[in-house]
């Protein structure tokens, strides 16, 4: 290329510079009182999606650039091992199912036992009244001399024997007692198996769930971190999503406006990629310390001089209506309405594409 065609084409960056920044000063100087506006820059929540525990990454179905919708997968993480725990986990439970079977068998059995223990103590009980009977009949006997003294002692025998018999049928129902405190105890240890092995079930259910990395919010693509087969520890990055649902644009105001600007008001926004459009926005933040301090502030002209950080968020409604023509990183003008009383300048009255 001639040294003639280099002057040429730095002429011509030259005056294109210069009617931008005079497009922008214009845009700047010609505001009415009561409006503001300086340049700023569209930016968008960033969302890092990350694994949940370490593990290989299998797949990821997306692609820089590509637009998500909320529960699209974006990636999947290798389950074998965790496949493999559930069928572990579900066998435990069937086990521990059985052992609550089982266990329940036990109770019903001790209860027969101390039924049929409780029915013996009632025939030792009618067998004692019978000998209780008969001993004192003995006695009366033994007193007149109707009956040998051998007989009555006989009697007396029997009488402590059925005592006897009627005691032990006794520690046999308490036995049984213990026995079903017992197997109720073991009722309860094996239902608490049954629910452990349940959780720990729903807990590998929730991991395999887990390793399907969905998108939460519509957005788009920004980066790709991992690719499949890396091995990504617990909270590995592997998607970076730009969240088009939250979207503004920041900018700076001197110390004059921003002083007066409250949170709320209403702000338009103009991209330099598409200045024949007009954004509704309003302000969600005013920085409450200057970006921009002079070494001394000590004069009014040195105070003018400090910056404050603002926001103007984009309404909502609209950008689900745009989505997907969102593009974040786009250089413009924000102006704001500083007095809520004025009407906003015809140029800047709202404009979107149709």
């Amino acid at each position: 290329m001639t040294t003639r065609s280099w002057m040429v084409l730095a002429a011509a960056g030259l005056l294109g510079g210069l009617a931008y920044y005079a497009w922008v000063n214009r845009q700047t100087t010609e505001l009415p009182e009561g409006f503001a506006g300086s340049n700023g820059r569209i930016e968008a929540t960033e969302i890092d999606v990350a694994t949940f525990a370490a593990g290989r990454l299998e797949s990821v179905a997306v692609r820089e650039g590509d637009f998500v919708e909320v529960g699209d997968v974006l990636a999947q993480m290798d389950t074998d091992v965790l496949q493999a725990q559930l069928q572990e986990a579900q066998a435990e439970l069937r086990r521990a199912q059985t052992l609550v079977q089982t266990a329940q068998s036990n109770v019903r059995q001790r209860e027969s036992e101390k039924a049929a223990a409780e029915a013996v103590v009632r025939q030792r009980e009618v067998e004692l009244t019978l000998t209780e009977k008969n001993l004192q009949r003995a006695e009366r006997l033994a007193q007149s001399n109707a009956t040998s003294l051998e007989e009555l002692d006989q009697t007396r025998a029997a009488h402590f024997s059925s005592q006897a018999a009627l005691k032990s049928a006794e520690a046999s129902v308490a036995g049984a007692d213990a026995a079903i405190s017992t197997a109720q105890s073991e009722v309860i240890q094996a239902q608490a198996a049954v629910e452990a092995a349940e959780a720990r079930i729903q807990r590998i259910k929730a991991e395999i769930d887990d390793a399907t990395l969905v998108a939460t919010r519509s957005g788009r693509v920004q980066y790709r971190i991992a690719e499949p087969g890396e091995v990504l520890g617990a909270g590995g990055r592997v998607v970076n999503l730009v969240d088009l649902s939250d979207v503004y644009m920041t900018f700076f105001l001197p110390t004059a406006d921003a002083g007066r600007l409250t949170i709320g008001a209403e702000a338009r926004l103009i991209l330099d990629a598409a200045p024949q459009y007009v954004i509704p926005a309003h302000i969600t933040f005013v920085a409450d310390v200057a970006q921009f301090t002079p070494k001394t502030v000590e004069t009014t002209e040195e105070r003018q001089k400090l910056m404050f950080q603002v926001r103007a968020q984009i309404e909502p409604e609209i950008l689900k209506q745009y989505i997907r023509m969102v593009k974040t990183g786009l250089p413009g003008m924000a102006y704001v309405r500083i007095n809520s009383d004025l009407a906003w300048p015809p140029e800047l009255e709202v404009r979107l594409p149709e």
